[in-house]
């Protein structure tokens, strides 16, 4: 007998589902952006939950990536104890041409020198 896994399989929302108003809310969080452009810039499914360096536990984590999945942003599968992403960049960029590309290319404000 299989074992079965102690948590359920993540959901997805596509982004086709999405207001806008909801893609720039999940983009707007310091955290979140960390987490799309360091999957932006890594091979699909090739970085688990926990190989992100940010400034927050697991529970927020897990709390980040949710609103990374219902913003269509982000799509989680289960590869054995550990959880991997991928950036859902197509299907975003169709739903949302550009918004992507802005996002990515924008300094990060807190890195600025005054």
């Amino acid at each position: 007998m299989a074992a079965s896994s102690h948590r359920a399989a993540p959901e997805h929302i596509h982004p086709d589902d999405v207001p806008v108003l909801a893609a720039l809310a999940a983009l707007a969080d310091p955290v979140r952006l960390t987490l799309v452009r360091e999957l932006a810039g890594s091979a699909e499914w090739s970085r688990s939950c926990g190989s992100f360096d940010v400034p927050v536990g697991k529970a927020a984590l897990s709390h980040h990536f949710a609103v990374l999945r219902g913003a269509g942003l982000v799509e989680q599968r289960d590869e054995g104890p550990k959880r991997v992403n991928r950036l859902r960049r197509a299907e975003f960029d169709a739903r949302f041409p550009g918004l992507l590309d802005l996002v990515l290319h924008t300094p990060d404000p807190s890195s600025r020198q005054g």
